[in-house]
This record gives structure tokens, C-alpha cells and sequence, in this order.
């Protein structure tokens, strides 16, 4: 067996206890073993300027370090105004420069939205497509994944999946998993 591939995990609601967290949580806790995921925070990153690009804050440089190391990307988050909350935006942006060669070029990227209303975040999760279609990033089209009423997805403690929601989750990360692994980098090496 291979190694499994290196998951950076985004998460778009800074807020601690926020329904999106709990959900990446949940998506990293039912990871098959072909994926090391792990939470990457987006919080400490300075708002983008190229006026930073020559000498870059601290905590661009890790965030870059931490996108380049990566096989793999997956985005859990809210909708802000029917887009991208700005944190999460912030730090697409950070992570693209330099322009050449990014560090997203290329990696395999899933986006689940979630929200506590019907719609789950629909508009946010085509809003960062289109940032990830810019950037070279082969997004996973099936299943797709937009969380309404996202506490319907946990028992009354709100930390529990329902028996849905656990199987929906699965069928997720499963279907991330094969996708990661068909349009990795090294994947496309050995083809």
C-alpha cells in the first residue's frame, strides 16, 4: 500500500463552533486511510496585498509551505452574502502567489458548502470553483456536496452524525478519496 495522499483542509467560518467545522471534522474523522487530512487555519493570515509579495508576512509563508506540501484540498464552507466569506477568500488568494508556479497548481480540490438554511451555500461553493478552475485545480464534480439545514446532519448534542447524515459524509469523502487519488500529481506522472 502507498502512502496516503496529504489533505490540507480549509475551513471558511473562522467561528469555532460553526456547523462547517463540524462538518470537516466529521469528513476527517470518516476518511478512508488513503488520506492524511488535516486542518489547515486561515484565521492568522493578513489580508493580501502585493505590496507584501517581496517580503511576505510569516504566516503567508507557512500557509504557502503548507499548500505546496499538499496532494490534495478540500474546502468546507459557509455562504456569506451568496459567495465566499472573506477569510476563505483571503487565503485562495494568499495561496496563489507567486503567479508561476502557484501553489495550488494542479491539486485534486472537493468543495462542500454548508449552511443552516435550504439552499447550502450553493453560491459559495460555484463561487470558489470558479477560483479553483482559474487556478489549475481539478475540482470533484460527483457527488456534490451542498449541506442545508446542516443541523439536521448531527443528533440533538449537535457533535453526533445522524445515521443520514454519517452515510452522506461517506459517500463524500469516499468519492474525494478516488478522486484525489485519480488526479493527483502523481497520478498524472504515471499515466
Amino acid at each position: 500500500m502507498s502512502d496516503p495522499l496529504n489533505v490540507v483542509v480549509l475551513v471558511g467560518s473562522l467561528r469555532k463552533a460553526s456547523y462547517t467545522r463540524r462538518i470537516a471534522r466529521a469528513l476527517i474523522a470518516l476518511a478512508p486511510p488513503t488520506l492524511a487530512c488535516r486542518i489547515v487555519e486561515i484565521g492568522d493570515l493578513p489580508l493580501y496585498t502585493e505590496d507584501l509579495d517581496a517580503t511576505p508576512p510569516a504566516a503567508w509563508t507557512r500557509f504557502r509551505d503548507e499548500i505546496r506540501a499538499a496532494d490534495a484540498v478540500l474546502i468546507t464552507t459557509p455562504e456569506y452574502n451568496r459567495s465566499v466569506p472573506g477569510a476563505l477568500k483571503n487565503a485562495i488568494d494568499v495561496g496563489s502567489r507567486p503567479d508561476y508556479p502557484s501553489p495550488w497548481d494542479g491539486l485534486p480540490a472537493a468543495v462542500v458548502s454548508v449552511s443552516p438554511y435550504k439552499l447550502g451555500g450553493f453560491g459559495a461553493n460555484h463561487h470558489i470553483r470558479q477560483s479553483m478552475v482559474f487556478l489549475n485545480m481539478p475540482v470533484m464534480q460527483q457527488p456534490e456536496a451542498y449541506i442545508g439545514e446542516a443541523a439536521a446532519m448531527f443528533d440533538g448534542s449537535g457533535e453526533v452524525l445522524t445515521p443520514n447524515g454519517r452515510a452522506f459524509l461517506e459517500r463524500v469523502i469516499t468519492g474525494f478519496a478516488d478522486w484525489a487519488a485519480l488526479t493527483s500529481r502523481d497520478a498524472r506522472r504515471r499515466a
